[in-house]
């Protein structure tokens, strides 16, 4: 399981990298049907900090549309505030090159925003993540609240565990399958198979049974890679923001530095995943 890891480097993101793979989710979640011939773009930012600003897949359609979808197994209550900082550096590459001070007016796509939620807590099938339910009360100083917003946001849950919106999860063949996949790991993990174990258990059952097939043929080995640096960062994340105790996180943060160097992460992946220090990273590898 040696391999150099990068931020795209999820099974999510992975296995939706296809524009044809894209076309057909957004379908499914928009319940519309693209036609095979309008194009798909990938334009997902590089190098953003994890913990910072991160989206798991940014995409535009035919020009017409930009899409951001995030992919999260515990719900973040400040999604809308993160979309909104993504899409305004998207939309800064987008127009690159064009005067916004022009008379004439420049057209943009039309965003949409989603997450994919796959967590254990209980989450209803579909809810929204509004931007104005984070602004503060202008009542506080005695003043009226406007009815509209002058600014917002919508981000779209959808719950993604096997059973749940079938018929979403059934418009994408791609999706479904990793729902299942997720589903076989936490059964393996209720079973009390270790991490990794699960993990391997879980490919080989869908090798057997044609689950993620392709997706699997293509990636091989690097899967399980893959799929522990992402089970590995859930778990700090859970830490950092859920904890709040700063010992804890510290320590937290060189377990997963470990865990990454482990698996052959360059020093300076592990410092953008982690915060820490490049000199503490160097003297864990070489510990």
């Amino acid at each position: 399981m040696k391999t150099n890891r990068n931020f795209k480097d999820s099974v999510f993101t992975a296995l939706f990298s296809d524009p044809d793979l894209l076309r057909d989710l957004y379908s499914a979640l928009g319940g519309v049907s693209l036609p095979s011939d309008v194009p798909v773009s990938i334009n997902t930012l590089e190098n953003v900090l994890y913990m910072d600003l991160y989206n798991d897949i940014s995409f535009e359609i035919g020009g017409k549309l930009v899409v951001l979808i995030e992919h999260q197994s515990s719900i973040n209550p400040n999604m809308a505030l993160r979309m909104l900082l993504y899409i305004a550096r998207v939309l800064e590459k987008i127009v690159k090159g064009r005067s916004l001070y022009s008379e004439r007016c420049i057209s943009i796509p039309r965003p949409e925003f989603y997450v994919l939620y796959n967590g254990t807590k209980p989450y209803p099938d579909e809810n929204v993540i509004k931007l104005s339910d984070l602004f503060e009360k202008p009542q506080d100083y005695g003043l009226s609240e406007k009815s509209n917003p002058l600014l917002e946001l919508e981000v779209k849950v959808i719950n993604i565990n096997e059973g749940r919106n079938g018929a979403i999860v059934g418009r994408c063949k791609e999706l479904a399958d990793y729902s299942s996949f997720i589903a076989k790991v936490r059964a393996f993990l209720d079973e009390g198979s270790s991490l990794e174990a699960a993990l391997k258990e879980a490919v080989k059952y869908c090798q057997k049974y044609g689950i993620l097939k392709r997706f699997l043929e293509i990636h091989g080995s690097e899967v399980l890679s893959m799929l522990l640096t992402e089970w590995n960062l859930e778990d700090a994340k859970k830490v950092w923001y859920e904890d709040g105790q700063e010992d804890g996180r510290e320590e937290e943060k060189l377990k997963i530095a470990r865990n990454l160097l482990s698996e052959d992460s360059t020093p300076d992946f592990v410092q953008k995943i982690t915060g820490l220090d490049i000199e503490t990273i160097k003297k864990l590898r070489e510990a």
